[in-house]
């Protein structure tokens, strides 16, 4: 399978990547998987791939989680090392094209007092939930990669 494969069969399509890139072949090794596992594990007990009523939550504290991923990436590459240069590779270009653009966005606003408003409060809240759909396509990819069960949509929606 090639890496544009896994991108398009999880709707994680846009991102700009170099063309040779997309058509390397996927041969994940045992760290990839290994580094795909704990990054699935994170990405799907967190707010980043969960629902949030309108009602419920916080959103400085939501804001907070999904900046969480950078140090949970970083932390996951150097643990794994080396070895896991093909998830890296996925990781990176997720990071730095779906979640950076969303947490330099409001990580400002924040600051300026945008969580004091309903209104900003409204956006953000529209914002996250499409974050989260391509969160949860990321979600996907990473249980594949990992080669386990996918529990990213194990609950029913209660909203």
């Amino acid at each position: 399978m090639k890496i544009k494969d896994l991108f398009e069969n999880w709707n994680l399509t846009g991102l700009k990547i170099k063309a040779s890139f997309l058509e390397m072949e996927w041969k994940p090794s045992d760290p990839d998987k290994a580094a795909a596992w704990d990054l699935y594990v994170e990405l799907v007990t967190r707010i980043t791939t969960q629902p949030l009523a309108d009602e419920d939550g916080v959103e400085q504290t939501a804001l907070t989680s999904i900046h969480d991923l950078f140090d949970l990436t970083r932390q996951t590459l150097k643990t794994h090392g080396y070895a896991c240069e093909q998830f890296a590779k996925i990781a990176i270009v997720v990071l730095n094209q779906v979640v950076r653009p969303f947490t330099a966005k409001w990580h400002r606003k924040s600051q300026n007092g945008a969580f004091a408003s309903p209104d900003d409060c409204q956006q953000f809240r529209q914002e996250l939930q499409v974050l989260q759909t391509q969160l949860r396509n990321y979600t996907h990819l990473l249980a594949e990669l990992a080669g386990v069960e996918d529990l990213t949509e194990i609950e029913a929606e209660n909203l």
